[in-house]
């Protein structure tokens, strides 16, 4: 009787505890929080061969601009110092508002009628991209950017 009693009490407290750390309200702000969270996406592009030029001008000509159409915005675009990848890779890092916004930002630029033309233009003469890799990222605490 007195284990039982003991194993109760233990359970009660234990619930308290948690009531206390994991409030539903609490958990849900917190889920609201990050749901409203600045992400960074990180993205890596790798051309076919000789197909760095014409995927480079594209972005130049078209697409930055069309991301911010669509909310998206452009943090920083780089290529590898180092062969074989200097010669077919392409790394982006763009912000966008919360991931649920990168998603929507996302359908509504694949829609675009400016980037679908765009798009067709400079793949006249073949794919321009045989590769994509995407992660998203948020700004830790003591990060510069934010």
């Amino acid at each position: 009787m007195r284990r039982m009693s003991l194993g109760v009490c233990l359970g009660v407290v234990l619930g308290l505890m948690l009531s206390n750390v994991m409030r539903p309200a609490e958990v849900q702000g917190q889920n609201e929080k990050k749901a409203k969270q600045r992400v960074y996406e990180a993205r890596t592009y790798t051309a076919p061969p000789g197909k760095l030029a014409d995927l480079n001008a594209r972005f130049r000509n078209h697409t930055l601009k069309l991301f911010e159409k669509h909310g998206i915005k452009n943090i920083i675009y780089l290529t590898p110092t180092e062969a074989p990848q200097s010669e077919n890779t392409l790394v982006y890092l763009i912000a966008h508002d919360s991931k649920e916004q990168a998603v929507k930002s996302w359908d509504a630029f694949k829609k675009d009628p400016e980037w679908l033309a765009a798009a067709k233009k400079s793949e006249e003469n073949g794919k321009l991209v045989s590769g994509v890799k995407s992660e998203y990222f948020v700004a830790t605490d003591y990060s510069p950017i934010k």
